[in-house]
């Protein structure tokens, strides 16, 4: 297995600079002859926006993760951490970084900076698809009270049950049903379904399809802004 390096490419890492952060890298590999023992991973964003992040993970050893960086201090990383096998500590984030995910138990953001968002076998590989999986082992019905009995409620201000939408889904009248899957955010500044789209889309899909085969409905549409265009 290779090392993996990390680098977060949503919106908010590109917008720092992320794209020649990886381009960077990629060319320092090929000049030291690394590309069969390193393997860039372009990742959604992770949460931490305000600048971009690396992560170097070998199979076997501790994660090392870097912050605040720019294309000039990626030769030095390549140099001293590939090639030397010594992290250049002056790159590494810091306790405040690691402080702010001690905390944290991410369920529905936990594959955002982690996968590669347009590969469904990273996705299949964390668990991916078996949720739909399982549902479609299921009748219908009894996915539904799966989700009513779990209290699942919708992140709007309302905070509607969603086990309530699936039941009035299944019950209304109806040749053709559709799944509409709202990716717009009303709230300024808010940016949690971009967020999701961008980072880890097959959950997005996974929870389309399940929620089709709980309603009855075989056709979806997804709802995006045009001011989310990676998304």
């Amino acid at each position: 297995m290779t090392t993996k390096i990390l680098i977060c490419m949503g919106t908010s890492g590109i917008s720092a600079g992320a794209e020649e952060v990886a381009d960077r890298f990629q060319a320092e590999m090929e000049k030291h002859h690394l590309q069969e023992k390193y393997t860039i991973v372009r990742t959604g964003d992770r949460g931490l926006f305000r600048d971009v992040l690396i992560d170097i993970i070998p199979p076997d050893g501790d994660r090392v993760t870097y912050e605040y960086i720019q294309p000039e201090n990626v030769a030095e990383i390549v140099a001293g951490h590939l090639v030397d096998g010594s992290p250049v500590k002056k790159f590494m984030a810091g306790d405040d970084y690691k402080q702010f995910f001690e905390g944290q138990m991410r369920i529905v953001l936990a594959n955002c900076g982690e996968i590669d968002p347009e590969s469904i076998d990273e996705y299949i590989a964390r668990g991916g698809y078996e949720a739909l999986k399982k549902a479609l082992e299921m009748a219908p019905e009894k996915v539904v009270k799966e989700v009513l009995d779990s209290g699942l409620r919708g992140r709007g201000g309302g905070g509607f049950p969603t086990g309530r939408k699936w039941q009035f889904c299944m019950d209304a009248r109806g040749d053709e049903k559709y799944v509409v899957c709202n990716a717009d955010e009303g709230d300024p500044g808010a940016f949690m379904d971009r967020s999701v789209l961008e980072g880890d889309p097959h959950a997005v899909l996974e929870g389309m399809a399940v929620a089709g085969y709980a309603i009855g409905a075989d056709k979806a549409v997804i709802y995006c802004r045009a001011e989310y265009p990676l998304a």
